[in-house]
């Protein structure tokens, strides 16, 4: 049996696999004929160091509640990336709205050769060797996350996840 040390608490918050962190927290005001309305837009990346990442944004009347529904939403978001030797697997580029992204894997130790959000993206990843560069013309980070995980997902490695063709055979119709 638990000792009274060691019985779990309901009280006590579940130890997470995720690590997060936050990109960017920015304030947004809508205008109204009423006049200005301030609120919170957060954007937050949670990963495992494995091979699991994901990205969500979310706002709210104030910090704590803009950075909560942002990690919500980037739980929801989460997927698998393919890691070959702390590299991925092959050379990946990826538009989202204005942002470019160009990916490319790089022998062991090389390190991580990425800036701003693609570093933070491709640690929480898990990948230690990979060298990128911002292509587009916009520093908007929602964009460049989305570009980042757009390339991050045409990642496909040979024999796991290739799904194999699919044969059809012409029938005649009698």
């Amino acid at each position: 049996m638990f000792s009274k040390k060691d019985r779990p608490n309901k009280f006590q918050e579940k130890k997470s696999e995720f690590d997060s962190e936050v990109l960017e927290i920015g304030r947004v005001t809508k205008v109204t004929s009423g006049g200005k309305t301030l609120r919170f837009r957060a954007i937050m990346v949670v990963g495992n160091r494995k091979g699991k990442i994901g990205v969500g944004s979310g706002k709210g009347q104030d910090v704590a509640q803009a950075v909560e529904k942002a990690e919500k939403s980037a739980r929801k978001n989460v997927f698998d990336v393919p890691i070959l030797n702390d590299t991925i697997p092959h050379e990946t580029y990826a538009k989202f709205g204005a942002a470019e992204i160009l990916l490319r894997p790089q022998r062991k130790g090389r390190g991580l050769v990425a800036g701003g959000t693609v570093r933070v993206i491709c640690q929480l990843a898990g990948i230690k060797d990979i060298s990128s560069k911002i292509l587009g013309s916009t520093r908007n980070k929602l964009n460049n996350a989305g570009a980042t995980v757009k390339a991050l997902k045409q990642l496909k490695v040979k024999g796991k996840n290739a799904n194999p063709p699919i044969k059809t055979e012409d029938k005649k119709e009698e």
